[in-house]
């Protein structure tokens, strides 16, 4: 008996032991916002794809997706620092691992720094010098110039600060051609478009939250009639701008039909946004836009391998 006890009284010792780095390990994980990273190395992939007629390269294509995984966690982690007493204000992030307590800013940045360097290091030596440079700039243009300014400092900040998130197409393109070509710009340019009616829906939702951490967002500064005609109007944009693919001929009737599917769903959302009655409409839209994405650059590589032209 004397033995039965003492064994089950160790396990239990052992208990927190062991669940305390896996707990570390979901905080360093939460940090890097990684369904935010996952559908970002999403469309650098699909940029890859698109680039070549054939099959992709196995290297650059593996180093360049874990590249730019790792820069895209890298600013995200310093997101969680610099936002961090505002995060510990608003109800949507007041449980993130710097407001909770458990992590501290010097761990985190510590982080951030070491992802950020391992990152450049693997795409300058395994993928091209171009890449590196671009992804440099984007992790710079996120973490610092929005983060750290645009987000304070204007209500445009989503449509300024949209430039560092639409790079991965970009990035992706030029891990394995070595360059930026119209056609990467053109998918730059979906995602660039995308962004402000994606993160608008999320800022009507959560108006209350920014202006009571004085976040200039749009909906707090302008007012949430003001905010749903933009919207608006940014979705009608980006349904036009996600036809010229084909157009082009850079993609085919698969595409085509796929993106028009697509902007109509995605627009009938915008348009029962418009009505203040339903309170769920913003962070409905919010989901939606992100299906949205996902499913315009799934068509584009879907489309890629099964060409269908006039």
């Amino acid at each position: 008996m004397h033995t039965n006890n003492e064994s089950t009284s160790v396990k239990i010792a052992d208990k927190p032991a062991l669940t305390l780095p896996l707990n570390r390990f979901a905080d360093f994980l939460e940090i890097t916002k990684p369904k935010v990273v996952l559908l970002l190395v999403f469309t650098a992939m699909v940029g890859m794809v698109l680039s070549v007629p054939g099959i992709v390269p196995l290297q650059e294509t593996f180093f360049g997706l874990l590249g730019i995984g790792l820069a895209a966690s890298s600013a995200a982690a310093i997101n969680h620092v610099v936002d961090q007493h505002a995060d510990a204000q608003m109800k949507r992030t007041k449980d993130r691992p710097i407001p909770k307590g458990n992590l501290s800013t010097a761990q985190c940045l510590w982080f951030a720094g070491a992802i950020g360097v391992l990152a450049m290091a693997i795409l300058v030596v395994f993928v091209n010098t171009l890449t590196a440079v671009l992804t440099f700039f984007s992790l710079i243009g996120y973490a610092c110039v929005y983060t750290m300014y645009l987000k304070r400092a204007t209500p445009q900040n989503i449509v300024i600060g949209g430039v560092a998130g639409a790079m991965p197409p970009v990035l992706g393109w030029a891990a394995i051609t070595g360059e930026v070509t119209a056609e990467s710009l053109l998918l730059f340019l979906i995602v660039f478009i995308w962004t402000p009616p994606h993160f608008w829906a999320l800022a009507i939702h959560r108006r209350d939250d920014y202006a009571k951490v004085n976040i200039p967002m749009l909906p707090v500064t302008h007012g949430i009639p003001y905010t749903r005609q933009q919207i608006l109007l940014y979705t009608i944009l980006l349904v036009l701008i996600t036809i010229v693919p084909y157009l082009i001929h850079m993609s085919g009737l698969i595409y085509l039909a796929g993106a028009v599917a697509l902007g109509i769903w995605f627009l009938i959302h915008a348009v029962r946004i418009q009505s203040p009655v339903n309170e769920k409409q913003p962070i409905r839209m919010f989901v939606v836009s992100i299906q949205y994405l996902m499913g315009i650059f799934a068509v584009l590589l879907i489309d890629h391998y099964l060409p269908i032209q006039l």
